[in-house]
């Protein structure tokens, strides 16, 4: 195994090889499939795990190990009875435009599919942590959210019905919310944002339409508005194949 001077700058050093030497059969032929990759285009179909077997000389088993840390890291992705190479990730900034904004910066076409809109009195958690008055009435909204019809991200958005009265009817559950509020003179100021990473329960994955084994980033946003009242508190999963944050720090 070889180590290029010409290494891309991120990737793991040298090419993630333990210093003993001693490379795992499967993460070997990850490396031989992943350069495979690079030079495939998006879409396109990657040979059988027999095929890959037959010429790598190893057990089905130690290809198939090897693809399933590809689609995790979303280098491949499943089509059917097959495998075929991913697009390059989503990369949102960590900011307060909305999913909307960072998707279309990128060529795709984002989207939004309702799971459900009610309303209920603020409990004590979210109250706490938001600054809204216990048992005034807040909004629920929960939507999919797509790229390009692809399923990538489930979201949760908490908002004081005061602030949007009308939500359930003058509200189109496929556009930005963030919009919606910039509509109605409302400007966000500030926020509060934490990210983990999780499993998806096994509802999320139904709804993302994802394995529950799959990695998820999910972030959690509480808002305020230019005059530092609360506004939003949002959960969003995003999959963990299929998105990366960006940001810009200064010192």
């Amino acid at each position: 195994m070889d180590y290029p001077n010409d290494q891309a700058p991120g990737a793991p050093v040298r090419s993630g090889i333990p210093e003993h030497g001693r490379v795992p059969k499967y993460y070997a032929v990850k490396a031989h499939i992943a350069r495979l990759v690079d030079e495939l285009g998006e879409g396109a179909p990657i040979p059988t795990e027999r095929d890959l077997s037959e010429r790598f000389e190893v057990a089905r088993e130690t290809v198939r190990q090897a693809l399933r840390e590809l689609v995790l890291e979303g280098k491949l992705r499943r089509q059917g009875r097959g495998t075929v190479v991913a697009g390059p990730k989503l990369a949102q900034p960590l900011s307060l435009a909305s999913y909307t904004e960072g998707v279309r910066r990128q060529g795709r076409t984002p989207g939004r599919s309702l799971v459900t809109l009610d309303r209920f009195p603020c409990p004590d958690a979210l109250a706490a942590e938001t600054g809204l008055t216990r048992g005034e009435p807040v909004w629920h909204l929960e939507r999919v959210l797509l790229a390009d019809d692809e399923r990538v991200g489930l979201e949760s958005t908490y908002v004081a019905e005061a602030r949007v009265p009308d939500l359930d009817t003058a509200f189109d559950p496929d556009s930005s919310f963030y919009a919606h509020l910039a509509e109605r003179g409302i400007a966000f100021g500030d926020a509060d944002e934490r990210i983990e990473t999780v499993l998806a329960t096994p509802r999320e994955a139904l709804l993302i339409g994802t394995p529950p084994a799959l990695p998820m980033l999910l972030i959690h946003r509480v808002s305020r508005d230019t005059e530092g009242r609360p506004l939003e508190r949002v959960r969003t999963l995003y999959r963990g194949d299929r998105f990366s944050f960006t940001t810009h720090l200064r010192g």
